[in-house]
């Protein structure tokens, strides 16, 4: 009996868990039995890798018909692969090229040395071209923490898997290039190891907004925290407009968040070729008539991160909100509160890092008029249109603004500040926000625990926390509002450049959470 043996991943979530691929050909009728709790993709790929090996074979003979060596022949027998952990779902093509070295390795009197030192990643096509797959850069990063030296993926994903250093990349485009790599033939495709930084896109910029003062510093102060926003008023009155130029004021990723974001976005395939790196914060704005798995993340098979994940350390804007589903909205709870979500599977659960900007905009009432004096809906009718909003969800919501139409002087006056002036303050806002919280894990003001903000060595003087126990004693805010208050004046100090927040700045805070928003 003959034994080869290969590595892959599998993706669970945004982690990469190291597989191994085992081929073993024995005696018995021929025919390839591959188990380790694979989904319908990768039991089909059987038949992909046999017709791969059996074509790149086919066009490696040379003039006196003899084939480049046994090694790309396809074994007689019964072959049996197995993918373990066994107890590890797997889904995908993405172990395509493993599972056809495995065969060939168990075929061959001298496998290469390579086989163990490296991974191998890629879908195989019929005539052995290796096809680009999805999570790549999750994959290396798995690869390098079990310590392989090497990393074969195919041409397509290379600049993607070279963001990854402490691991020789290695890009091919055909079984044929793989399998002269590993007998020394050939050296395979790759990048420096600096991968250049995609352009940034040209953003609409803030100063295209006409008056709006107010929501304009909403805005502001919603981009220096990381809070979330709500926005409501008649039809064209901006409330989009401002949401899309969110992402201009915020500040660009760090190193580990690009990385975080980019593994994100490899997942759910919607990387660009050459530029893979995730540099700037993410926009995200599904349609209202979206899914809860579309939202939250799901589907069949292998769990893929949905509309929320996808938004992770960027904005998630949800134009018309109160026209979404009662549901959907619900499922929005939990993310804001924990920064993740876990899609339960019966396999087991799926994880998915959700540390998002949320920023709602809805319309007063079903027939949102251009003044509210034309309003033809009824209280009732009022009530319920907003009422989808539950309490729950909009105790979350840390900053509420009602936009009025703009007077015609603000029509005729000169331009507002661009967003690349209010992204200064921005940014030194939240470069003072993450001086403080370092060592503690935490980037934002919205991310600390209240019970840091209430004990210890930042709580506040009863004096400047008296506003929040008059709100609490009148029943007009939560325990959570509480604690959403005071990340909101601490935002509040960081923006007017205090060391902590003063009364004025607690009491702005709660303004924020208490207007009306129906």
């Amino acid at each position: 009996m003959k034994l080869g043996r290969v590595r892959s991943v599998a993706i669970s979530g945004v982690e990469g868990i190291v597989v191994e691929i085992e081929a073993s050909i024995g005696q018995g009728l021929p025919g390839v039995h591959l188990v380790g709790l694979g989904d319908a993709a990768l039991k089909e790929a059987k038949d992909r890798v046999r017709a791969a090996i059996t074509n790149t074979a086919s066009v490696s003979k040379g003039a006196d018909g003899e084939s480049g060596g046994d090694a790309e022949k396809w074994p007689e027998g019964r072959i049996t692969l197995a993918l373990s952990p066994a107890t590890l779902p797997k889904a995908g093509s993405i172990f395509d090229l493993g599972l056809a070295l495995a065969v060939l390795a168990a075929n061959s009197d001298k496998p290469s040395g390579l086989l163990e030192k490296s991974v191998f990643i890629g879908e195989l096509a019929l005539d052995g071209r290796l096809r680009p797959v999805r999570g790549v850069l999750p994959a290396v990063v798995a690869a390098r923490k079990a310590g392989f030296a090497n990393v074969v993926v195919p041409l397509p994903n290379v600049a993607e898997a070279a963001l990854v250093s402490g691991i020789d990349v290695g890009g091919a485009s055909h079984l044929r290039e793989v399998l002269g790599w590993l007998r020394g033939v050939n050296v395979l495709d790759t990048v420096c190891e600096v991968v250049e930084r995609a352009p940034v896109p040209l953003s609409p910029d803030l100063s295209d907004v006409v008056g709006q003062d107010e929501a304009r510093y909403a805005m502001e102060i919603a981009a220096a925290g990381a809070h979330h926003l709500l926005l409501t008023g008649p039809p064209g009155i901006g409330k989009t407009m401002l949401a899309r130029r969110l992402p201009g004021i915020l500040p660009p990723l760090g190193e580990s968040e690009a990385l975080e974001v980019t593994a994100i976005h490899s997942i759910a395939g919607g990387l660009p070729e050459h530029h893979p790196l995730v540099t700037e914060a993410p926009f995200i704005a599904p349609h209202h008539s979206t899914t809860v798995t579309a939202m939250i993340g799901g589907g069949t098979g292998m769990a893929k991160p949905g509309a929320v994940s996808r938004a992770h350390r960027g904005v998630l804007f949800l134009d018309e909100c109160a026209e979404l589903g009662v549901k959907v909205l619900e499922t929005l709870r939990t993310p804001l509160e924990d920064g993740e979500v876990r899609v339960a599977r019966r396999d087991g659960v799926a994880r998915f890092p959700a540390r998002f900007q949320l920023v709602l905009a809805a319309n007063p009432c079903p027939c949102a008029p251009a003044n509210d004096v034309d309003c033809v809906c009824s209280p009732t009718a009022r009530r319920r249109y907003l009422g989808k909003l539950s309490g729950p969800l909009m105790d979350r919501v840390d900053i509420r603004v009602r936009m009025d139409p703009p007077g015609n002087a603000a029509l005729t006056a000169g331009a507002a500040e661009s967003s690349a002036e209010v992204r200064e303050r921005v940014i030194a806002a939240r470069s003072a926000a993450r001086e403080r919280w370092s060592g503690q894990g935490w980037q934002t003001n919205s991310e600390v625990p209240g019970s840091v903000l209430r004990r210890g060595h930042f709580r506040l003087p009863p004096g400047v926390t008296r506003p929040i126990e008059l709100f609490m004693r009148d029943g007009r805010i939560t325990a959570r509002g509480a604690d959403r208050a005071l990340r909101l004046a601490w935002t509040l100090a960081d923006l007017s450049g205090n060391g902590e927040p003063v009364e004025d700045h607690v009491a702005q805070a709660l303004m924020f959470r208490d207007r009306g928003y129906n």
